[in-house]
């Protein structure tokens, strides 16, 4: 580890951080219809965006600076156990395939912001949307802290802030700084700021990818060797556990945990407010259709990610906290210029997803929250008003998070929002193929299985805490699986057994205000809500 601050790195991060500071402020006036004082506008990007935005904005939400430095991090403490994230990625695009253009079609035709939208709609039911909305903002409250956390990381590693000791506003500052800066653009520019940074931020990541994965071998001696010092760093045991530190391949009793781990991520991936965020921002259904094809292509950027544990590990780096190894194997590995710009591929990494998912869960607020139980009267531009104020809110509320706990405790919290997310899946996905749950159902499902999975991890220690584990034994079969798995398939159960339940009895259902057409409607459809800005056509980002 270099001594001091890396003038050259930090002024290469530094360069690219004002850039795209600037980017972020000059969004406001990119493609803003007249209109600008609604959800739609700020929220959503006036719903307009096209393949390729939406394929950087869904990029940019979905591999953040958190999957820059935790998955390989994951790697480089454990092995193989941390490659779960790419099958996970995998995994995902068929089945958002199927569920996400139906999605799409009924929130344009209907005008719906957020996911509680469309459950309200689709089953009459204010309590189970409230019940989706505030599960969405508490499991996005911990991934906004993790942005953080990995600005943080760069910053620490760059020698910026100073180390544990120093004075807590001097170490904090830059954090602080980052932070405001985040929350003045995104207040400003809404959904429009991220989609524009997106392009820079995965173009660097491209690049500081492919430059590793071939620079670092060759200085490391080639992957023969890399995986030899892995092995062999692999197979000494860890004197507090008296087990080997991890493995190159997963044996086969960590088998039902890497796949209930990768199945049940996949599933929750596009629960998040911020994946349905990016989402709802495109202009035509045929858009989302295009994105599952080409998202993929991250899919392969994260397996080529993930091999930096293993360059870590034959690198010789040393660090205290793991989510430091793969900034730290830059800093080690590369030129101080090229350090920065992989430092600043990570800050921008960060600020991407933070400030969407800001918006999202604003979004799920004054929608879901605001207007249906506290001002029902309320106009688009109160909506939009106080969907920014929130978002400033839920940001500090992020920032108290991490500079309040332990990094790991983020973290765990993180991998529980996980747990929760994953509840809400009955609701959306089964709401859009079949109306037959029923509401109390489908409630009682989602509050059986987030008790069982809040306590589970609760009950069970992680890595780092006594608490907050993620993988447990599966009552009945007498494996280790992940916990959100064993949550959802007991919501499921509880959810089919009380519907069948309060059919038999003829339990009222609530007002279903929307059609089996709408679940195919596109833009240009009678009746659906797209207001297309003026300048939409010869735009960036068009088909």
């Amino acid at each position: 580890m270099k001594d001091g601050v890396n003038g050259v790195a930090l002024g290469v991060f530094i360069f690219f951080f004002l850039a795209v500071t600037v980017v972020g402020f000059l969004a406001a006036r990119w493609r803003a219809s007249e209109n600008a004082d609604s959800l739609d506008e700020w929220g959503l990007g006036g719903r307009s965006f096209g393949t390729w935005i939406t394929w950087f904005l869904l990029g940019g939400d979905l591999y953040t600076a958190y999957t820059f430095v935790a998955v390989p991090a994951a790697i480089y403490a454990t092995g193989a156990a941390g490659f779960f994230a790419v099958p996970y990625t995998i995994l995902v695009y068929p089945l958002i395939f199927t569920f996400l253009p139906r999605l799409w079609s009924v929130s344009h035709k209907h005008g719906y912001v957020t996911t509680s939208d469309f459950v309200r709609g689709r089953f009459g039911s204010k309590g189970l949307s409230l019940a989706v909305a505030i599960t969405g903002i508490l499991a996005t409250m911990p991934y906004i802290a993790l942005q953080l956390v990995g600005i943080q990381a760069v910053l620490d590693v760059m020698g910026v802030g100073g180390g544990e000791n120093t004075n807590w506003f001097i170490k904090d500052l830059p954090l602080l700084i980052a932070f405001g800066v985040l929350a003045a653009y995104t207040y400003s520019s809404g959904l429009r700021a991220p989609a524009l940074i997106a392009f820079v931020k995965d173009t660097l990541i491209y690049i500081v990818i492919a430059v590793a994965i071939i620079y670092i071998p060759m200085k490391l001696g080639g992957f023969d060797e890399i995986f030899a010092k892995a092995g062999e760093a692999f197979s000494q045991k860890n004197p507090a556990t008296g087990q080997p530190r991890g493995a190159l391949a997963s044996g086969e009793k960590q088998q039902w945990a890497y796949g209930t781990l990768a199945l049940g991520s996949a599933l929750a991936l596009f629960m998040y407010p911020h994946s349905i965020t990016a989402t709802l921002s495109s202009r035509s259904r045929e858009v989302i259709r295009r994105n599952t094809t080409i998202l993929p292509l991250y899919s392969l950027m994260l397996g080529l990610l993930a091999l930096l544990g293993f360059m870590a590990i034959a690198a010789g780096v040393t660090v205290e906290n793991g989510q430091l190894a793969i900034p730290q194997l830059f800093e080690d590995m590369f030129p101080d210029w090229f350090a920065g710009v992989a430092f600043a591929a990570i800050g921008i990494g960060a600020l991407v997803p933070a400030a969407i998912m800001s918006i999202a869960a604003a979004n799920l607020f004054t929608r879901n929250i605001y207007k249906d139980f506290l001002r029902p009267n309320a106009t688009p531009e109160e909506e939009t008003k106080i969907s920014k104020l929130v978002s400033l809110l839920v940001k500090v509320g992020a920032l108290i998070f991490v500079l309040g706990m332990d990094k790991t405790v983020a973290i765990n919290f993180q991998l529980l929002g996980g747990v929760w997310i994953l509840q809400t899946f009955p609701a959306l996905v089964g709401g859009l193929f079949t109306r037959w749950f029923h509401r109390w159902a489908l409630l009682a499902g989602w509050a059986v299985g987030m008790i069982y999975g809040t306590w589970k991890a609760y009950d069970t220690p992680s890595a780092t805490q006594k608490h907050f584990g993620n993988t447990a034994d599966i009552p009945g079969i007498g494996e280790i699986g992940y916990i959100g798995f064993t949550a959802i398939a007991l919501n499921v159960l509880v959810t089919v057994v009380l519907t069948v339940v309060l059919r038999a009895v003829k339990a009222p259902d609530g007002i279903d205000e929307t059609t089996a057409a709408d679940y195919k409607a596109d833009a240009g459809d009678p009746g659906v809500q797209v207001d297309l800005p003026p300048a939409t056509a010869g735009s960036p980002g068009g088909h």
